[in-house]
């Protein structure tokens, strides 16, 4: 080889995905990379028109979707699992640049795996038909049936994982399915619909790239039986407002703003890890993290300094760096909730313990994990959901006092308490939330049903009440 002669660089498995979907030109809408604002690539903009379209698609797939019986339909679910973890690199190398999380810890890898779990769980959960009766006055069954088309509309902060969990149940049970992602991470929600339709029939699972408008007319379409959503409380109001034309199903997984309690009994030192990664995972930017900790007075200052160690030995970086954990916030307008929280409770007097003020060396989206002391309810930080890496820490004398607290707010998706199991479990059954985690927070399992209270949704996703979540029952009586 001459020495002028050009060496060609091979294509990393991202950049195949995003050529393979059609990213890589310069039509569409330019996405950033979270972490350089560089553009990774470009997400089409999709119509009304064609979304109907897909609709109609999807509905004419529906009934021979469904004809195929459950084992044929979890057969070719397992097979999308395969699927995605023989694309699983590529997946999560698109997913870090696109979302911001890293490769490593519980991010970019950890959520495709994920992914291929929740399948396989969907593909094998057992939904039977329960006899109600059969005795001398009668017999009577109950069965679930599919409801037609499922219309997903997801989140940016775990885009790939939530979508699966939306969609592989509602497959399952012979729904076709309309997926409709973030406009920030609609890279790596399409490259994962291209995998999974690798395997599926034409026209189960249909994704469009657009804007609100496009969700609007989803959550409202009359040819959509069930709309699943993840985001804010304030869109789930509004899908909720124009789901009511159709009547569509709902399943909402809205806002929170989790508590966690630690009681005198517990062990700073042993739960500082698992506090901080229950707090802190993707950065904070997860519906279910621990958003504000109740700590009492014998426990608060090891606990706060439990946690500032384990902070500081956490990196931050951009997410294709193989040793950082933490990434950037996602956009710019997260960024700003965040920092303008954290100046807010710095003004009225809380203690600022690691952090409070943007890592501008690392690049334009990155906030350090902020540890917030001396700070008290009524406080925005505390009282509205963060959704990043800044935790206030609160002060509390009577365990009373603290269940009040963490009840004191209209939200209720998760919470936790920490200490002994026993006492643990007696404050936990006070909580007004879906989940409430002893000594942990924020994990979940593709067989335990998961979803909220109060303005925090409902609807159960998971395991069998899962699988019921996406069917109609119906009973065959005589």
């Amino acid at each position: 080889m001459s020495k002028h002669t050009p060496v060609l660089q091979a294509e990393t498995p991202d950049a195949a995905l995003l050529r393979r979907i059609g990213a890589d030109g310069g039509d569409g809408r330019s996405v950033p990379d979270a972490a350089t604002r560089e553009t990774i690539g470009h997400a089409p903009v999709q119509s009304v028109a064609e979304l109907d379209q897909a609709v109609a698609r999807a509905r004419t797939a529906q009934p021979a979707w469904e004809g195929l019986g459950h084992a044929e339909r979890s057969r070719l679910l397992l097979a999308a699992a395969d699927a995605v973890e023989e694309n699983a690199e590529a997946l999560a190398r698109l997913l870090s640049r696109e979302q911001g999380k890293p490769l490593n810890g519980p991010n970019a890898r950890f959520e495709v795996g994920a992914c291929a779990a929740w399948l396989r769980t969907a593909a094998s959960t057992v939904l039977d038909t329960e006899v109600l009766l059969d005795d001398e006055t009668g017999h009577a069954e109950l069965s679930y049936r599919a409801i037609g088309v499922v219309g997903a509309i997801g989140p940016w902060n775990w885009p790939l994982m939530i979508t699966i969990w939306q969609v592989a149940a509602a497959l399952r049970m012979g729904n076709t399915a309309v997926v409709k992602p973030s406009e920030y991470t609609t890279l790596s929600v399409l490259a994962l619909l291209a995998v999974l339709n690798d395997v599926l029939p034409p026209d189960v699972l249909i994704g469009v790239s657009g804007d609100r408008e496009l969700g609007s007319r989803l959550s409202s379409h009359p040819h959509v039986g069930k709309v699943m959503f993840t985001g804010s409380t304030a869109t789930g109001r509004r899908i909720v407002e124009s789901s009511a034309q159709n009547l569509a199903r709902l399943t909402l997984e809205l806002g929170g703003n989790d508590a966690g309690i630690v009681l005198p009994s517990a062990d700073p030192a042993a739960i500082a890890q698992d506090l901080f990664w229950g707090a802190f995972i993707n950065t904070g930017q997860t519906c279910a993290a621990l958003k504000r900790l109740y700590v009492h007075d014998s426990l608060y200052d090891a606990v706060v300094d439990a946690l500032a160690a384990v902070a500081a030995a956490m990196p931050m970086g951009n997410g294709l760096d193989e040793d950082a954990v933490l990434g950037p916030l996602q956009n710019r307008a997260q960024f700003d909730i965040v920092a303008g929280l954290v100046d807010d409770a710095r003004r009225q007097g809380a203690r600022i313990v690691t952090g409070g003020a943007p890592a501008s060396d690392l690049g334009e989206l990155f906030y350090p994990v902020t540890l917030v002391a001396d700070i008290a309810d009524g406080t925005p930080l505390v009282d509205e959901e963060q959704f990043g890496p800044a935790l206030p820490i609160i002060r509390y004398s009577e365990v009373d006092d603290a269940v009040r607290s963490a009840n004191g707010l209209d939200v209720g998706l998760g919470a936790s308490v920490w200490g002994d199991r026993d006492e643990a479990r007696a404050v936990a059954a006070r909580i007004q939330a879906g989940t409430v985690w002893i000594n942990s927070h924020g994990g979940v399992h593709p067989m335990i049903p998961f979803g909220g209270v109060k303005s925090s949704g409902y609807g159960l996703e998971f395991g069998v009440e899962g699988l019921k979540s996406v069917a109609v029952p119906q009973v065959v009586n005589g």
